[in-house]
């Protein structure tokens, strides 16, 4: 994986499963051990964009669900 800001899409667009596969690539590649001190920085911003981007999600699931249980909770008989 080369860090280019051309070549990757934007953390913003990515789906949850999107940026969580991408970030696992990310740092399989920071653990092998980047060519240069500068690229190993670009993935190190990439991998902290995507696991912003993966919390994003999941905190927005966590609301949806902490909003759908007190209606389904009251319709229950």
């Amino acid at each position: 994986m080369t860090v280019s800001s051309e070549a990757l899409p934007d953390v913003a667009s990515l789906t949850f499963e999107q940026a969580r596969d991408e970030l696992v690539r990310v740092v399989a590649e920071l653990e092998q051990g980047a060519p240069t001190l500068e690229h190993s920085l670009a993935l190190w911003e990439r991998g902290e964009a995507l696991a912003q981007r993966c919390e994003d999600w999941l905190l927005g699931a966590k609301r949806r669900l902490e909003e759908a249980r007190p209606a389904s909770e009251g319709t229950r008989a």
